[in-house]
């Protein structure tokens, strides 16, 4: 999994540990240390002396020849989230927008050629996949995805879609000029639309969120099960307030980017 190095400071046993980390997942809780090297495509005594560092600094556990994570490996994504103040910010907004669509709501990332999800609110409704906050689906197959990926460069959006995906979802491969007349699309009307593009009975519109520069840094969806709600319906009716919690989000997300810090003398 380690990436070659590319340059002088590149430090190969860091990427490995990461590798490690990103190894386990819902489908690998688990695993015996032959298991992580494979996965992690590492040789056996340094898979074991990388499992070993991680269970001394509490973030794997051994337990009767298995490894697996510990909460403490938490702390790393949110150390990322709560650095941009997303969650705080945009939890009572989503909560609010839940309350008026009744549907689910989130806001992802973009990560290489995959979205990431940072936040979510959701309501007990049977939809075709399973998604929490690190969730990652292909960019291109949803409405988020979507809205992140019209605020690059068409030069751009070419490079980041050949990064390999990260998700456990097959990949689809969608023509250059299909991809640029999408967001050029996106661009225009200022909100992405995947329906039924990620799993089957799964529809839904995302609006960006920018950040105090103008920059769109995430986007905010609200999700929908295609058999309960028409196209129709989630333009019409639950898109405006979508995009009222997004301004709300904003605002709030400039006024915290303005605060005064306090520094350390």
């Amino acid at each position: 999994m380690a990436q070659p190095a590319r340059g002088p400071d590149f430090i190969e046993a860091l990427a490995r540990g990461l590798d490690v980390l990103r190894a386990f997942g819902p489908e690998r809780p688990a695993m015996t240390l032959s298991e992580v090297a494979r996965v992690a495509d590492l040789a056996r005594p340094t898979a074991r002396r990388i499992l070993l560092t991680l269970a001394e600094l509490g973030y794997v556990r051994a337990d009767d020849g298995t490894y697996a994570l510990t909460p403490r490996v938490i702390d790393l994504g949110m150390a990322y989230v709560g650095a941009l103040g997303l969650w705080d910010i945009a939890r009572p907004h989503q909560e609010a927008l839940v309350r008026r669509t009744h549907e689910s709501s989130s806001m992802s990332q973009l990560d290489g050629s995959d979205i990431i999800y940072v936040t979510r609110v959701a309501v007990p409704k049977l939809i075709a996949l399973r998604v929490d906050v690190g969730t990652r689906f292909p960019a291109m197959v949803t409405s988020q995805g979507k809205v992140l990926l019209a605020d690059l460069p068409d030069g751009e959006v070419a490079k980041v879609l050949k990064v390999p995906s990260r998700s456990d979802l097959p990949v689809r491969e969608f023509a250059r000029a299909a991809v640029r007349e999408s967001l050029a699309e996106v661009r225009e009307q200022g909100y992405a639309v995947a329906d039924e593009e990620l799993a089957p009975g799964v529809r839904s519109v995302a609006v960006p969120v920018r950040d105090a520069s103008g920059r769109v840094a995430a986007a905010m969806n609200v999700t929908v099960h295609a058999a309960e709600t028409s196209l129709a319906v989630l333009l019409d009716e639950h898109l405006p307030p979508l995009r009222e919690a997004a301004a709300a989000v904003e605002a709030d997300w400039a006024r915290w980017a303005a605060r005064p810090v306090a520094t350390l003398s």
